[in-house]
């Protein structure tokens, strides 16, 4: 390729990339030029078609909850005289920064009554707090933007930048100014004003809920603690229970305290009992004997006797500290069936790390990790895999007495990941996983910062 040639290619090159900034430029002033300010909009004039005033925007409605990526505005909520009137959005001609001109004269002046389903973007949204969920991160609405989108009107994003704040605070001509410097999509806001709404609560969540599922348990737990009381308990109602209770056991204890007493004793002892138990339990010693035995009272039976079991046991020792999640086995069954029965308990995946092999007395013979269950063929069987294990000595199991910090040596000792808690008779009662000795042995770091550690 001559000189020539290249500096012609390279040239034509540049020419391209100035057009495309160009018209990116071009496409951003664009949008920034037809956004709509709600907070500028608010107590702004709404003129007829002849420019006269009529009233005065006292909020705007829009329908949050539906299937639409950006949430259409319905109608206005205006001031006349000393009445509150509806404006379907049909009715409005224009809606500039600041001001709204209507294309029609008639006005239904009837006292504006909220129906099932609309919000108020002032008065519900506005200010309050939101659930940024791809910044996984609390924020709070400082303005909100409206723009045209196909023929409608609709939300489009969140301002949550200190200049807008102050912009709100001076003058009213700078107030209908959008300032966006930090603006979120709207797709990305997982709202909280439908515990706001003086309407009935018949709203439903889709995207949001679909976005907050996405979410890490660990990273739901940071949103619930940065959450006020109504906020954290509305997204609770939102999650599915099992989903909850894994981002509860990600929270801070003092957090997770004061959320099972904001949420009431029938909505906490289900979220308890949805726990893993060496979590239910870590979480149930931290609040009074009384608050305890109430719980535990409204639970099923059988989980607030395990419960009992494991809080008689004091919190320093293996069988104070473990887990009752077990998978055991018999010498006979295929490997094929044991990963089956392992499919079924997979939203426990976090506390089974291990199967036990016992006899038909349920005695412990040994314990074998996922990792050779998973490089074994279908049709071997737990005994092959038992037999092959013993090449490399005996295996480790403790007492429910044993100090932790005495397990800890053990599982250091062996180099696994968990140790099995067995009875006088060798009958497994528990795990001890290395987060749980983890949390036990320092308490006061935090139990669940070493469980998103060591995830």
């Amino acid at each position: 390729m001559s000189a020539s040639h290249l500096l012609m290619t390279t040239s034509a090159r540049l020419r391209d990339r100035r057009v495309k900034l160009a018209r990116r430029a071009l496409a951003a002033k664009t949008v920034r030029g037809s956004l709509v300010s709600v907070a500028g909009l608010v107590k702004g004039p709404v003129t007829n078609q002849s420019g006269d005033d009529v009233g005065r925007v006292v909020d705007v409605v829009a329908r949050l909850y539906g299937t639409d990526s950006y949430p259409p505005v319905t109608g206005l909520v205006i001031r006349v005289g000393r009445r509150r009137a509806f404006l379907q959005i049909d009715t409005v001609e224009q809606i500039d920064a600041g001001r709204v001109r209507l294309r029609t004269a008639r006005m239904d002046l009837r006292e504006y009554e909220r129906r099932p389903g609309e919000v108020l973007l002032a008065r519900d949204v506005l200010d309050h707090q939101l659930v940024d969920v791809d910044g996984i991160q609390v924020t709070r609405a400082a303005d909100l933007y409206l723009a045209p989108l196909a023929e409608r009107i609709v939300l489009v994003g969140v301002d949550v930048s200190l200049p807008t704040l102050l912009r709100r605070l001076g003058p009213r001509r700078w107030q209908a100014r959008p300032t966006p410097e930090r603006v979120l999509d709207w797709q990305s806001i997982a709202p909280f004003a439908e515990h706001a709404t003086e309407g009935p609560a018949e709203v439903s969540l889709r995207g949001t809920r679909a976005s907050l599922h996405r979410l890490r348990p660990a990273d739901l737990a940071d949103v619930l603690e940065d959450l006020g009381r109504a906020e954290r308990q509305q997204l609770l109602t939102w999650l599915e229970p099992g989903h909850a209770a894994d981002a509860l056991e990600e929270m801070e204890p003092g957090e997770l305290e004061n959320l099972l007493r904001e949420a009431g004793p029938s909505y906490a002892a289900q979220m308890l009992g949805e726990m893993e138990p060496d979590e239910a339990v870590d979480a149930l010693r931290d609040l009074g004997a009384g608050e305890r035995s109430n719980l535990l009272d409204r639970m099923a039976p059988t989980q607030a006797t395990g419960l009992r079991g494991l809080l008689a046991r004091p919190e320093d020792t293996a069988g104070g500290a473990m887990t009752t999640r077990l998978v055991t086995a018999l010498r006979e069954h295929s490997v094929a069936r044991v990963r089956g029965r392992l499919a079924e308990q997979a939203e426990h995946r976090t506390e089974i790390d291990a199967v036990a092999v016992v006899d038909t007395g349920g005695r412990l013979i040994a314990d074998v990790p996922l990792f050779h269950l998973t490089v074994a063929e279908d049709s071997s069987t737990m005994g092959e895999l038992v037999d092959w294990l013993a090449q490399f000595g005996p295996q480790v199991a403790v007492r429910p007495d044993t100090p932790v910090d005495e397990v800890a040596d053990h599982l250091l000792a062996s180099r696994a990941s968990s140790l099995l808690v067995v009875d006088e008779n060798e009958t497994p009662l528990g795990r001890l996983l290395a987060d749980d000795i983890l949390d036990a042995l320092l308490p006061e770091r935090g139990r669940r910062h070493f469980r998103r550690f060591l995830r």
